[in-house]
């Protein structure tokens, strides 16, 4: 069986974390980067506009100019208008500091598949992908 490479946007604003995520997710397809959540919400569009969206969204909480949370709502209304069944839009790992259960409550709610809170593990990261049967 072929090897599935991934196309992944990790929507980031620390670099140092950008560059840690990015290390963990090397291996598995290639990253692009938004560094606050408009970016992020931009190439989302315009990865749907090519016809060849992500695979899966790393997507931070706190950002500026549009947090996570809100990408994460634009996101699903951007699905949604484009008759994507929900199980077939971008998988979403919420990835932050914030691990407090209202804030992971409002993730899920908002329909994120997973979550992953800092310090970041590499096998954190291969757990989720693993879970969401992104990889083997």
């Amino acid at each position: 069986m072929t090897k599935k490479v991934l196309k992944m946007l990790i929507a980031e604003d620390e670099f140092l974390s950008r560059k840690l995520v990015g290390h963990y997710l090397e291996k598995y397809g290639k990253s692009d980067i938004a560094v606050n959540g408009q970016e992020a919400m931009l190439a989302i569009q315009t990865s749907y506009g090519e016809g060849s969206p992500y695979d899966v969204i790393f997507l931070d909480i706190m950002m500026p100019e549009k947090d996570g949370l809100t990408v994460l709502k634009e996101l699903r209304e951007f699905e949604t208008n484009l008759k994507i069944n929900p199980a077939d839009g971008i998988k979403v790992i919420m990835t932050t500091a914030l691990g407090d259960a209202k804030s992971v409550m409002q993730a899920f709610r908002s329909q994120c598949e997973a979550y992953i809170t800092k310090p970041y593990t590499e096998d954190a990261f291969t757990v989720q992908l693993k879970k969401l049967g992104l990889i083997e």
